[in-house]
């Protein structure tokens, strides 16, 4: 969901939609300066012409479409309809519309469906159906729905960015939620207050209901069509001759597109403009500095207010605000996407490391250690080279090609292959917490969730082909697990086998049927995405949802029948013939950076204690007892826990907020007469108290908690 880009539209069967035109509006008054020294508005002037052009070029080809229309009329050619519950409707070849299908039930109906599928293809609601065909009605609700919805209110967006600023538009797709829209605007900027400005010039085209019209062109159309843009233009030049490019108008805005997209921009009721960042033409840095601009829309007010209450409070949970507060890690220009991580956020990670450590142990996993640096001639043999060498941080060692590893799966078949192996010997579990590089762009670097430099919890199993399902059920049972600590829901898809697979058919049999048996095995609930495998191997996608129901791509187990071909990697059977392994790749935390950002936000920095970098603070009331405190501490650290004492001379109610504020998970208060009895007075950062506890209580309660994992506090509520 979110691929396709508005601006580089090439016609692949029924993705494309027709709409009807209406006359548009002047841009509104915007006076805003720039560094060149001309106003907004003098930009959207000089570029007026470019977009009456533009439409005129539109109309003139739209004329054809009109006359086919006309004839398809006079042809009253019959087809057949055929719904989801198996009922017929008739219509016209040419003429009859999926709008036309709804409005025919209800009028209800036709006001919520916003695309169709035809023959399982997502189809406009406004374009005529070209013959016999099934007929699905598409509400805002299915995922199909979305995107079209998000992929519509890009273009309401870009058409806002022209009339308004005289941007240059060059991408603009869908995204899981909401859309964005690239474009470039010289030497110049938009800043806060241009959201307005946008939202303003938006709901003016909404409340016009601007249609979408879709026609097809040839690539020397196009050319002349988009002549003002040279990055369209660049778009269209990679086009082969003989494509054929589809092209939408909405209003005063022409644009390359597939679509499909909504009937008209009436149905984006309420739209908000998010924020906006820097991008680069092509993800480049050394090309043309884009303003990326990100917008919401939905279809009704009461959903857009949800949304947004959402995002604050994303924005309050967001890991780098959070990281930053608690001192857990940082960035530096020095490194850039390599992450510092403090002592507090060190905790953190090797905690994570050390709990799937545990797992390891309990699963039958080896850890191994490959090395960081390789030759290129083993990802000549891998197949990365080809394909993935830009990704790679390359360097030269006499004379010869070298690269730092970005992932650990060819080491992984080295190690595999550096002596004989015998079928009893399977399945060998190889775990490698080995550090990762990967030269992504510095515009796409993001916090700890694309980053250049990381960990992942990596393991390769190679197995007999007869091994696969009890693999894969000992993988899904053990990231279960884990889930489940975490707190984190998740949802699973087998994908298949895709058109240009390798490999023999009944190996892919096989395998498939391994994976959909350990799926059932598992007991959760799943998917099928047919042909959405790797060509190399099925797989199972693992998605996440975190306490804000975002979802992110976490973990994953692929099945691989090619890299053991590649590395010529084999064992001996119990025929005492040469055999291919299997090799299974799986993680689940994937990039430990990642989902130590994850779990940021997820626990909004309220870390479970097991996992907390300050889980116990001891306040003293008064320096008699520093002593006392600092005695308690050195104990606790001892057993292994992160304490500290807070000797400051504030006032005790002053350093019992210091500590909630700081999300340490128990702050131990102690006076004269705990001192004496040798216990501690016990709260926790939500301000709950539960009362004096012995010492020795105290230490074992708060192993327990730190063994077991616990998500909620092990001590039971006495008062507030």
């Amino acid at each position: 969901m979110g691929a396709d880009c508005c601006g580089g539209g090439v016609e692949k069967g029924p993705a494309a939609c027709q709409a009807v035109t209406k006359d548009f509006g002047v841009a509104s008054e915007n006076l805003a300066p720039h560094a060149d020294g001309k106003q907004w508005d003098e930009i959207v002037k000089e570029k007026r012409a470019y977009y009456d052009q533009r439409v005129h070029a539109f109309e003139a080809i739209k004329a054809k479409y009109d006359a086919s229309l006309e004839a398809a009329k006079v042809a009253n050619v019959q087809i057949s309809i055929e719904m989801p519950d198996g009922s017929a409707r008739g219509g016209v070849q040419g003429v009859t519309t999926p709008m036309d299908v709804a409005m025919g039930i209800s009028k209800g109906l036709a006001k919520k469906s916003v695309v169709a599928r035809v023959d399982g293809g997502v189809w406009d609601m406004m374009r005529p159906l070209e013959g016999d065909c099934k007929l699905e009605l598409v509400t805002f609700d299915d995922p199909d729905g979305k995107e079209t919805f998000w992929h519509s209110s890009a273009h309401l967006l870009g058409q806002a960015l022209e009339l308004e600023f005289g941007a240059d538009l060059t991408i603009g797709p869908a995204l899981e939620e909401g859309f964005y829209y690239d474009c470039f605007l010289g030497n110049r900027s938009l800043n806060e207050s241009d959201k307005e400005t946008l939202v303003k010039r938006m709901q003016a085209s909404i409340k016009e209901k601007h249609r979408f019209e879709r026609i097809q062109i040839t690539k020397q159309e196009a050319l002349g069509m988009f002549s003002e843009n040279k990055f369209k233009i660049e778009m269209i030049e990679a086009f082969p001759e003989t494509e054929i490019i589809t092209c939408y108008r909405c209003g005063p805005m022409v644009d390359l597109c597939t679509g499909p997209h909504v009937p008209d921009t009436g149905l984006l009721k309420a739209v908000g403009v998010n924020n906006m960042s820097r991008a680069f033409w092509r993800a480049d840095v050394n090309r043309e500095p884009l303003q990326r601009v990100y917008g919401i829309t939905f279809p009704d007010d009461k959903e857009l207010k949800a949304y947004q209450h959402r995002m604050e409070e994303a924005k309050k949970r967001d890991h780098r605000n959070i990281g930053t507060q608690q001192e857990l890690f940082f960035f530096d220009p020095v490194s850039p996407g390599s992450c510092f991580f403090l002592p507090n956020g060190a905790r953190i990670f090797n905690e994570l490391m050390g709990f799937i450590k545990e797992k390891y142990w309990e699963y039958g996993y080896d850890e191994v250690v490959s090395p960081n640096i390789y030759n290129f001639s083993l990802w000549e043999t891998s197949g990365h080279a080809a394909h993935y060498r830009e990704n790679m941080f390359g360097f030269q060692v006499e004379k010869a090609d070298f690269g730092l590893k970005p992932m650990n799966c060819p080491g992984h078949c080295v190690m595999f292959g550096h002596r004989n192996r015998s079928y009893r010997e399977l399945p060998i579990r190889m775990a490698d917490f080995g550090v990762l590089h990967r030269n992504e762009y510095s515009g796409a670097l993001s916090g700890l969730t694309r980053v250049r430099r990381f960990q992942q919890d990596d393991a390769h199993i190679f197995c007999r082909p007869d091994q696969v399902r009890q693999e894969i059920t000992s993988f899904l049972k053990m990231l279960d697990e884990v889930y489940h600590i975490f707190g984190l829901e998740y949802k699973m898809a087998l994908s298949t086998r895709p058109e240009g697979f390798l490999g023999e058919t009944s190996l892919w049999d096989q395998a498939e049927a391994a994976l959909e048996e350990a799926l059932n095995i598992a007991g959760h609930e799943w998917e099928l995405n047919p042909g959405d495998g790797a060509f190399y191997g099925p797989k199972i996608d693992i998605t996440v949802y975190d306490a804000l129901k975002r979802k992110f791509q976490c973990a994953t187990v692929q099945l691989d029948f090619q890299l053991p071909i590649r590395f010529d990697l084999e064992y001996v059977d119990e025929h005492g013939d040469r055999s291919r392994p299997v090799i299974v790749h799986r993680a689940i935390l994937g990039s430990v950076e990642r989902m130590f950002a994850i779990l940021t936000e997820h626990f909004a920095g309220k870390w479970p204690f097991w996992l907390s970098p300050r889980q116990v603070m001891l306040v003293p009331i008064h320096e008699d007892v520093f002593e006392y405190c600092e005695e308690v501490r050195l104990e606790l650290r001892k057993i292994g826990l992160h304490s500290a004492a807070d000797l400051s001379n504030e006032k005790m109610q002053k350093k019992v907020r210091n500590a909630q504020l700081a999300q340490y998970n128990y702050i131990l208060v102690c006076g004269k007469s705990e001192m004496s009895a040798r216990t501690v007075n016990v709260r926790t950062r939500d301000n709950v108290v539960h009362g004096e506890c012995p010492l020795d209580k105290l230490m074992e309660t708060l192993l327990k908690e730190k063994k077991t994992r616990s998500l909620t506090s092990s001590f039971e509520k006495v008062g507030e």
